[in-house]
């Protein structure tokens, strides 16, 4: 008897490896995925900038990164004396225009070398209901708290969002020739948009996103957003806002990507690495003991042979700086103990 319906993505046609460089934009579920492949060691730009969730936004700040544009300068914003730009998220901030400016400039030239030498970019589509700056007439990425008669806020049309994208996708191909594009739909509701209003979106952005695989033999879609509605559809995988997936939800898609997405050597590594963390964490339950030193030592070969395939230089450092503290501490132990016999 089956008690919900699972979904097993199809392989995908072009793998991640351990060596892959990635690029992710889009929604916050673009950082969670990002994070979630930086912790597993790969080489990844983690949605650099910010938070973006429509997609006529993300093809203006791609565009700007690749040809090594200025960030929009009539969408600077002061507030509280803090400075903000339309385009970005509200995480990158500045405490004058021209901090911001320097910011934000060096971020677009940063993510477009990125891009550049990538192999893959992932982009997370999140909302197509988009806010128009009135004043400027532009479309902004957000709004940072600012009084809402300041914006007109609508439903992209379709045309004008397959338009956006696919300027986008043609550059980045010019561009780097060798880069493959994996697109999701965020699986995060947007209630504030209502949630008839958040179907059409997500409709919307599935409708594109399968037209964009289809005429495109290097973009591939992962159903992130089917995995969470349909595959994980109970409650108890949200946080407690009922909105945004928890921590057991990003890790069965994460499974469901590395089955999907990751070659043979990288699912290996994955699960050599799980272990290796899970040793990370580990704390003794009864202090120092030449189990538990035994214990680090043989972590610290590990990771040792791990160092020539990934960066494991953090992770060797602490290990080190246990090992050291331990027998520091065991040291000074028996130097106290000497001290009390002699004093006996």
């Amino acid at each position: 008897m089956q008690f919900h319906t699972e979904i097993s993505p199809e392989p995908l046609p072009h793998r991640i490896g351990l060596k892959s460089r990635i690029v992710t934009i889009g929604s916050c579920f673009a950082e969670v995925m990002g994070r979630r492949l930086t912790d597993h060691k790969l080489a990844v730009l983690d949605n650099p900038f910010g938070t973006v969730f429509n997609p006529t936004s993300i093809a203006k700040l791609l565009t700007a990164a690749l040809y090594g544009g200025a960030p929009d300068e009539t969408l600077y914003v002061e507030r509280n004396g803090v400075w903000f730009h339309y385009d970005f998220h509200s995480s990158l901030w500045a405490n004058s225009r021209n901090e911001l400016h320097d910011k934000l400039t060096e971020r677009l030239a940063q993510t477009g070398d990125a891009i550049r030498q990538a192999d893959f970019l992932f982009l997370t589509l999140g909302s197509a209901i988009v806010y128009r700056h009135i004043e400027t007439g532009k479309v902004v990425a957000n709004c940072h708290k600012m009084p809402g008669q300041l914006f007109e806020k609508y439903l992209y049309q379709i045309d004008h969002l397959r338009d956006d994208l696919t300027r986008s996708l043609k550059t980045l191909r010019r561009i780097n020739p060798q880069l493959k594009i994996l697109l999701t739909v965020s699986p995060v509701r947007h209630i504030r948009d209502t949630l008839p209003l958040n179907q059409v979106s997500k409709s919307l952005l599935r409708a594109l996103a399968h037209e964009l695989t289809v005429w495109n033999d290097w973009v591939s879609y992962f159903p992130a957003y089917e995995l969470m509605v349909d595959d994980l559809r109970d409650y108890r995988f949200y946080e407690a806002d009922l909105i945004h997936p928890n921590a057991q939800a990003h890790d069965y898609i994460f499974a469901k990507l590395a089955e999907s997405a990751f070659d043979t050597d990288l699912q290996d590594f994955i699960k050599e690495w799980a272990q290796v963390r899970k040793s990370l964490f580990h704390r003794p339950l009864y202090g120092d003991s030449p189990a538990h030193h035994q214990f680090l030592r043989k972590l610290f070969a590990q990771l040792q042979g791990l160092s020539e395939r990934v960066d494991v230089s953090a992770e060797l450092a602490e290990v080190h700086r246990r090992l050291n503290w331990e027998e520091n501490t065991e040291s000074q132990d028996t130097d106290r103990e000497e001290e009390t016999k002699e004093f006996v």
